[in-house]
């Protein structure tokens, strides 16, 4: 892969962000240009640094991922979203996407999954994690 892949780490927790950019800075692959604590911070990142790919929290307050993420897509559509909760329901998977987002992963998919599913959205596929895959509704 010529360029790295241009990465927004967004949760409102701080170490979730701080062990995705330990575990993804270790790989060539991924650049992390900024992380963000909330949906509001999230928007306003997105169309100051135009990354690649944003992994979004969904529970986040004032501004949660649903709504962080429609409001990214409209105003930059090139802007590839993965939302990312610890709900395995399907209907989060599902209403990501119906917003326009890339894919979706819990936080107990294995790390290496969400590797895949950053390049996956990257490279213009639409990714959902194996654990969600694998609920019935």
């Amino acid at each position: 892969m010529e360029n790295k892949i241009r990465v927004v780490l967004v949760d409102d927790h701080q170490v979730v962000r701080d062990s995705w950019k330990f575990l993804l800075d270790r790989d060539p692959r991924f650049e992390i240009v900024a992380q963000c604590k909330d949906g509001v911070e999230a928007i306003s990142t997105a169309l100051e640094l135009v990354p690649d790919v944003m992994l979004m929290d969904i529970n986040m307050t004032p501004l949660n991922g649903f709504e962080a993420t429609k409001e990214i897509v409209e105003k930059l559509p090139s802007v590839k979203i993965i939302g990312v909760s610890a709900n395995n329901h399907p209907s989060y998977a599902n209403k990501i996407l119906s917003l326009g987002g890339w894919g979706f992963v819990t936080k107990s998919s294995p790390f290496d999954e969400l590797m895949g599913a950053i390049v996956r959205v990257y490279e213009g596929e639409k990714y959902i994690c194996k654990e969600v895959e694998n609920v019935s509704i």
